[in-house]
Order: C-alpha cells, then sequence, then structure tokens
C-alpha cells in the first residue's frame, strides 16, 4: 500500500512526519507539536483527586491532618516497657545503642530503633548425660552414655549426670556475641565436665569430693564464657548422678561397702583409743602425784622425828635422871593405857588392901562384876 494513503510512514493523514500533532493538541516543538508538559499532569491528577474526594477542595486538609494523625501515632509507637524480670535491649537500624532497665522507656519508631527484651532473671537448665522427658504421668530421665562415660585421672570409666544452671548476666553480650546459647553453655558444661573427672582420681569423685568437683567445674566454666563474652552468670553445676559403668558397678558397690566398714572400724578404734588414752595418762597422773605426796609426807616426817630427838637430846643432856624417868613414865603410860588390870604395889604401906575401891570404874568396864572384894 503507498505511503501516501496513510499520510506517510508514520500514520496519520496530515503529513506531520514523526513530530505531529498527537491526539489531544499540545504545544509544538522546533520540529512541531509536543506531548503535554508535567505541570498539566499534576493539574489534571489534582482535579480528578478532587473529584473523588468528599467536601471538594476540603479533602486536601483532611488528608494533611490525616497524614498528621499517622505521624503521631507513628511517634508513639516508639513507647515500650520493660518487665521486672526483663533487660531492655536498643538497636539502631540494627546496631546496638544502649541497655534500658524495667520500666516505661522510649525508643525512635520503627524502622529507626527496635527493641529486644530477654528474660534475665529466668534460671536456665542444661542436662549433660541425661534427659528429662516430660509426659502426662510426669518426668522420665532417659540416659545419654555418649555424654555421660568420662574417662578419670586413673583410666577408669565412670558414669556422670551433670545439671548446670544459668543466668543471663549482660543482655547485649548475649544477645549479639553467641549465636545459639543454649547450646554454647552444654558444650562448654561438658567440655568442663570431662577436664575436671579427667584429672581426678575416681575414688575421692565417687566420695568425699563431689562438692570440690561441682565448684571446679563451675569456676572453668564461667572462666570459658568470661572469655567468650557471653553475657550468661553459670549459678550452680549439680552432679546429679556418679556411679561406675553399670557393668561393673556391683563390684564397685562391694567395694564401697567394704570401705565402709574399714572407715567405721577405725573410728571405732580411735574412739576407743581417745577413751583409754586419756584414763590411762588420768591414772599415771594420780598414781605420780600419790608418790610425790607420800614422799612428801614421808621426808616431814622423819624430819618431824628427828627434829623432836634432838629436842629430847637436848633437855636428856641437860637432866638425864628426871627425863629418863619421864620417858619411861610416858611410855609406861602408852603401853598400859589400853589395858582393862590394875596393878597395885603392896609395898605402898600397910597390907595393901582398901576397904573401898571402885576398880569397875577405874578400869573402865561396861559388864558389873560379881560381888565380892579384890586385891
Amino acid at each position: 500500500m503507498p505511503w501516501s494513503n496513510q499520510g506517510g510512514p508514520w500514520g496519520g493523514g496530515g503529513g506531520g512526519g514523526p513530530w505531529g500533532v498527537p491526539p489531544g493538541g499540545g504545544r509544538p516543538g522546533p520540529r512541531g507539536p509536543q506531548t503535554p508538559d508535567l505541570e498539566e499532569i499534576l493539574k489534571r491528577s489534582q482535579d480528578k483527586l478532587k473529584s473523588v474526594l468528599p467536601g471538594g477542595s476540603m479533602g486536601g486538609k483532611a488528608m494533611v491532618l490525616g497524614l498528621l494523625v499517622l505521624v503521631v501515632l507513628w511517634g508513639f509507637s516508639g513507647l515500650y516497657r520493660v518487665e521486672a524480670d526483663e533487660q531492655g535491649v536498643v538497636l539502631r537500624f540494627g546496631k546496638f545503642v544502649r541497655q534500658t532497665d524495667p520500666g516505661l522507656h522510649y525508643h525512635l519508631p520503627y524502622p529507626i530503633e527496635t527493641v529486644l527484651t530477654p528474660k534475665v532473671t529466668r534460671v536456665n537448665r542444661v542436662d549433660i548425660g541425661m534427659r528429662v522427658i516430660e509426659d502426662g504421668r510426669g518426668e522420665t530421665v532417659r540416659d545419654v552414655p555418649e555424654e555421660s562415660l568420662i574417662l578419670t585421672g586413673d583410666e577408669n570409666i565412670i558414669d556422670v549426670d551433670v545439671s548446670v544452671f544459668w543466668v543471663i548476666n549482660n543482655a547485649a553480650n548475649y544477645l549479639f556475641n553467641i549465636q545459639n546459647p543454649e547450646t554454647t553453655v552444654k558444650a562448654v558444661a561438658e567440655s568442663a565436665v570431662r577436664e575436671v573427672i579427667g584429672r581426678s582420681q575416681l575414688q575421692p569423685v565417687l566420695t568425699q569430693a563431689r562438692a570440690i568437683t561441682e565448684q571446679d567445674v563451675l569456676e572453668l566454666m564461667q572462666t570459658t564464657l568470661d572469655s567468650y563474652e557471653a553475657g550468661i552468670l553459670v549459678t550452680q553445676v549439680q552432679l546429679q548422678k556418679v556411679d561406675p559403668p553399670a557393668q561393673v558397678i556391683d563390684a564397685f558397690r562391694d567395694v564401697q561397702a567394704a570401705r565402709a566398714d574399714q572407715e567405721r572400724l577405725r573410728n571405732e578404734a580411735q574412739a576407743y583409743a581417745n577413751r583409754v588414752v586419756p584414763e590411762a595418762r588420768g591414772q599415771a597422773a594420780q598414781i605420780i602425784q600419790q608418790a610425790e605426796a607420800y614422799r612428801e609426807r614421808t621426808i616431814n616426817e622423819a624430819r618431824g622425828q628427828a627434829s623432836r630427838f634432838s629436842a629430847v637430846y637436848a633437855e636428856y643432856s641437860k637432866a638425864p635422871d628426871v627425863t629418863r624417868e619421864r620417858m619411861f613414865l610416858e611410855t609406861m603410860e602408852r603401853v598400859l593405857g589400853n589395858s582393862d588390870k590394875i596393878i597395885i604395889d603392896g609395898n605402898a604401906g600397910g597390907s595393901g588392901i582398901v576397904p573401898y575401891l571402885p576398880l569397875q570404874e577405874l578400869g573402865g568396864r561396861a559388864a558389873p562384876r560379881s560381888a565380892g572384894g579384890s586385891q
């Protein structure tokens, strides 16, 4: 078909070329008419919007008022509350800015700032070597041998179940320095338990060293988590079960019973020694004191007799006859003092017969004699 019938290659019957006047008219350009300008398009859009909105020219004010209300609501959306068991962590475009304490606070509205509120007072628990399964009938403990079997320092195998209790002490470090907190705490706990048990002997861990083992595990865990800046505080480590492997537990129990008997007998022997030794020491001290008292008494008596003899000898040397006579009389008085016989000197004068002499009273006899005279 010839181009003349189509108005040239660009169509149209005016022959205006490619810049011919478009439908609807327009301002001519250097090579012909142009498209409508931007102002005209905006004006037409405003007219159409006014026709749609109710109230005619009041629609613009309503839209502005609505925008203001939305801005106010958006500003109030920055209010947030931190509960008593939480700690607020404010992020600005995803970057940590500050921490807030429990209470009512404000942050710049989303998406400028956001807040995270982890529970910092809740006590979390991680179990090593066992799993606590809750069902309708209660709690069931399932053993995990790949975690609980540990080699001790004296090359024995021990079955240990441990429970670790921890809380958050720094919310920012807890949220941003470790990716999976519970997995991290569990790995650190298992490593610490294996290290502490690995350098310990079997017997102390089974008996009297449980508390020491728990404290060592807690300190090692806390040191490791602090080096990670994990923001976690380990509050308690409990050894739930410390037993030999199930295959040899009966033999170990027999050994434990024998050692308990040994300890009991040792304590009984020590108690007997504690009772007998002081008694023997007391008796020895008593004998020593009695011997010293006897020695002092004998020495004092000997000294007294020597002093008495010296005094008597001094008096005797002054008057030997008188002293001899007095000593004789005193000796006879001591010898005959308890005798119930009375001796009368017949040469004292006369026939020596006394008409009345109360011999019974002089002799001190209790039973009266038969009537009759005495000589």
